[in-house]
């Protein structure tokens, strides 16, 4: 199924996102904990992609599997990041016989030692908009991207990452999917703001339930995500004590999905870190306001 068409639909949208192995061997593992968090029957689930095309064939693999054996649509990740036209059309020609037909359009993060002068090999895209557009007219495919409440770290300001913003829409974007928040009166700002430009197509927040106090920091200070007051004193209070943490971040996390359903939000995708468990507890503790 489309998720487009799942999003046109009567019922809230709840989905996870996992993250595919690094190395072969380690991919049934993974796979394990796939199924386990496709088997509670998300909306849809959503599969990264490693940095520089590094886990094309898991990503496309575990994609696959969580269609075929728990009936749940893949939203698979694709980067710009190391990848030509050529390329493109071969993992999309994959895809298509995988059965595969959702597709996260991203420019991806510079592979490992890669540094900021990096440029894109002959035919290939700087930017997700350029990869929209060349995925757009190979055809068949519903279009994902990403968008960022707070404006993407390493854009100047956030009204040009706004109109870089439209720039994915008007190129063929069928949805966007946020980065991380954890205050939602900034998703609440930047959904007029983007409306104000004519961006119409659905935006899917992203949540991200916080199990681990260091961790967290470190990504927000990578990413430039602000954490309010509240948030901060969860961290200060259980930021040290694994299963204290994990508990508090679930309720937080669920406190902020139930703000967006009753501020007439109908999808939100969960970051559940390849965690069943929380992905469970998640579901358990909305399933009555879903």
């Amino acid at each position: 199924m489309r998720i487009s068409e799942l999003l046109a639909g009567e019922r809230v949208s709840l989905s996870f996102e996992v993250f595919p192995p690094k190395k072969a061997e380690s991919f049934d593992a993974i796979l394990h904990t796939a199924l386990e968090i496709a088997a509670l029957q998300p909306s849809f689930m959503s599969i990264t992609y490693g940095a520089g095309g590094s886990t094309d064939q898991f990503t496309r693999a575990l994609a696959q599997n969580i269609q075929q054996r728990c009936g749940v649509p893949a939203l698979a990740h694709l980067t710009c990041y190391g990848t030509g036209r050529e390329q493109l059309h071969s993992q999309l020609a994959a895809m298509r016989e995988a059965g595969i037909e959702n597709i996260l359009a991203l420019r991806g993060d510079l592979p490992e030692g890669v540094g900021a002068g990096y440029a894109p090999p002959p035919g290939g895209f700087q930017y997700a908009a350029e990869m929209v557009r060349e995925i757009k007219g190979f055809g068949g495919f519903c279009i994902g991207a990403a968008c960022y409440p707070e404006g993407h770290v390493e854009c100047p300001s956030p009204s040009l990452d706004r109109q870089r913003l439209k720039a994915k829409v008007d190129q063929g974007v069928d949805f966007l999917t946020t980065q991380m928040f954890f205050d939602n009166d900034l998703l609440y700002k930047f959904l007029y703001q983007i409306r104000e430009l004519g961006v119409s197509v659905p935006i899917i927040p992203g949540i991200m339930p916080v199990t681990k106090g260091a961790q967290i920091v470190r990504i927000c200070k990578l990413s430039g995500t602000y954490l309010p007051a509240r948030f901060r004193a969860i961290l200060d209070k259980y930021g040290n004590t694994p299963a204290a943490m994990q508990q508090a971040g679930i309720v937080y996390a669920c406190e902020q999905i139930v703000d967006l359903l009753a501020g007439g939000i109908r999808a939100v995708h969960v970051y559940s870190m390849n965690k069943p468990a929380v992905a469970a507890a998640i579901l358990a503790n909305l399933r009555d306001v879903l």
